[in-house]
């Protein structure tokens, strides 16, 4: 059908360029004396307007307008090449072409005054070029010369419009309904003169009129009723809503703007008396019940926020909401917003909950999945978030933080090869995040000493540091596992040092850096450290083990068994102790 359709058009152009250029026998004599075109050239120019024209069709414009130079050439008054020359012209978006363009057009009208189509493409052209009252010209010209064309007056007011000319424009509005009727397109286009003008009392007029015409219909109601909201005539929208749903009371859409009307004027009893009715109507389109449901959910979590929470708003939020969900079990967005709305007031069991329904039926909303996977992680549910983001990972092949979590968790269920696999793809894909890249090093130093790979270990940290190098976390982490292998131990004590000295009440890293002292046989100053992380009385059995190995390098044997057999008794497995203890030597 496409190729028919341009077939016609060249045809129908040719039938113009060849109806232009072939004379009558007696004026093929007389032109061939004045050097007009012959025969033979006239035959010749058809040639290659229609081989311009198919290259014109096959949008080689290059080609195109080559042949329709040609054909200029060998008859110069036929307007239609012209007007095809402007035409391949004005595709380009060089001035210089548009220029060109404009010079074509006016030779086209020159020769051809009665043509609606180069009187438009002219107009066109003009206005690229900035042109507009040119433009405007060209169109009322147009419909002077030209009969049946006076629906361009939509066209010769929006470039009114566009040259802030707005009286000029509402002439030619008001030129159009007089000839066409009222009709949307001239209605909201007068409003939005009037309002930019100031003339708020002319603008409400135009929009009662179009009202008036058009009784029924509810997207004019609509339309206009936001337009007045947005200029700050709330009252006025209010009274156009409540006015359209009295004689049409099954106006869901109407209600649902007007419920929003009535939160914005502080009205929220009104506003719900509405919320009810519309959530019950089928025929409004699930999508704003959603959001109503999120924008009390933002409400709520403000609140919350601030101390306190409506009781009587999350009762009515809830029984919305299980309405909602009553109504469309089945669609995902439901779910999402039932989860915003639990995670808001922190009850995330339910929210959890609402996000995975939202998953499995389907969900395609990479917050939903990131939700849920941030939730799972609260909880320590390792295998779910596993299984979660590799799922996630099959509709978001390229969301770092889908990685970020598939890695984080085999980290913890000791899937070493796995979790650095996720990590380095999480890494690859935030490498504009230094942040979030730094984090990630910080995990895959701990995960590559665990696979023994101390190398790409060190370098993990190191590039953690470069970036953050008050992490005192991976500060600890790096130093601890340097004091394990006996490696770069002054690099290792500096760095626990820096971490106690800005941390010096937490025992993990006090623990940590007694450790570095030991393997580096600083035993008093361990022992110094241990002693008071030993007076808080701690829980981990690693701290009664370190101290009493420290004790142990000190001669103090007898303290040193009562400090392992402290942490034997906090931690039965470890079979490491038993030989300390039995034994009373180091291992």
């Amino acid at each position: 059908m496409a190729y028919k359709h341009h077939s016609a058009i060249v045809f129908f152009l040719l039938a113009l360029f060849v109806g232009a250029s072939i004379p009558s026998h007696a004026q093929r004599d007389k032109r061939k004396k004045g050097g007009a075109p012959t025969e033979t050239q006239l035959r010749e120019a058809e040639f290659y307007f229609i081989e311009a024209e198919k290259y014109f069709v096959l949008e080689d414009y290059a080609k195109a307008l080559l042949y329709f130079q040609r054909v200029s050439e060998l008859n110069p008054e036929n307007g239609t090449v012209h007007y095809k020359i402007a035409e391949v012209l004005s595709k380009s978006n060089k001035e210089e072409d548009l220029v060109k363009a404009s010079a074509s057009i006016d030779a086209a009208l020159k020769l051809d005054p009665k043509n609606k189509y180069f009187y438009l493409l002219a107009s066109s052209i003009y206005s690229n070029l900035t042109n507009f009252t040119k433009a405007a010209q060209l169109l009322e010209t147009m419909m002077k010369e030209v009969n049946g064309t006076e629906e361009y007056l939509y066209q010769l007011a929006a470039i009114y419009q566009y040259d802030n000319k707005n009286d000029e424009a509402i002439k030619a509005y008001d030129k159009a309904e007089a000839l066409m009727g009222i009709n949307e397109m001239s209605s909201l286009n007068k409003q939005r003169i009037y309002f930019e003008q100031g003339k708020t009392k002319e603008a409400i007029e135009e929009g009662e009129k179009l009202l008036e015409a058009f009784p029924d219909e509810e997207g004019y109601v609509m339309n206009f009723a936001e337009t007045l909201s947005r200029q700050k005539q709330l009252p006025k929208a209010i009274e156009v809503a409540e006015d359209f749903i009295a004689t049409h009371p099954g106006a869901g859409n109407t209600k649902m703007l007007l419920a929003g009307f009535y939160r914005d004027n502080n009205e929220e009893e009104k506003a719900r008396k509405y919320l009810q009715e519309v959530f019950s109507d089928p025929n409004v389109d699930v999508s704003s019940k959603v959001i109503v449901i999120g924008t009390y959910a933002a409400t709520l979590n403000q609140q919350l926020s601030a101390g306190h929470a409506d009781e009587a708003l999350k009762a009515f939020t809830f029984d919305l909401y299980r309405q909602l969900k009553a109504s469309y079990p089945n669609e995902p967005n439901v779910h999402i917003v039932g989860g915003d709305l639990y995670l808001g007031l922190k009850e995330n069991k339910e929210a959890k909950k609402e996000y995975l329904t939202a998953i499995q039926k389907g969900s395609t909303s990479f917050e939903a999945w990131q939700n849920l996977l941030y939730l799972e992680s609260q909880d320590n549910e390792y295998d779910s978030i596993v299984k979660h983001s590799d799922q996630g990972l099959e509709i978001f092949p390229n969301q770092a933080m889908l990685y970020y979590f598939n890695g984080f968790a085999h980290a913890r269920l000791n899937h070493n090869q796995e979790a650095a696999y996720s990590l380095e793809q999480a890494k690859r894909l935030s490498s504009s995040n230094e942040g979030m890249v730094s984090e990630i090093n910080g995990l895959l130093g701990d995960i590559y000493n665990a696979m023994k790979d101390y190398k790409k270990s060190d370098e993990s940290y190191d590039a953690a540091l470069a970036f953050n190098p008050n992490n005192y976390l991976i500060l600890n982490n790096y130093s601890y596992y340097l004091a394990l292998r006996k490696e770069f131990l002054e690099k290792a004590e500096r760095m626990a040092a820096l971490v106690v000295k800005n941390n010096p009440d937490n025992n993990s890293y006090l623990d940590t850096y007694a450790w570095v002292l030991f393997t580096r046989s600083k035993y008093k100053e361990a022992k110094k450290i241990m002693e008071k992380v030993i007076g808080s009385n701690p829980t981990n059995p690693t701290f009664y083990e370190h101290y009493g190995d420290i004790l142990f390098k000190l001669g103090d044997v007898d303290e040193a068994v009562k400090q392992w057999e402290k942490a034997k008794s906090l931690d039965a497995t470890n079979e490491l102790i038993d030989k300390k203890i039995a034994n009373k030597r180091l291992y």
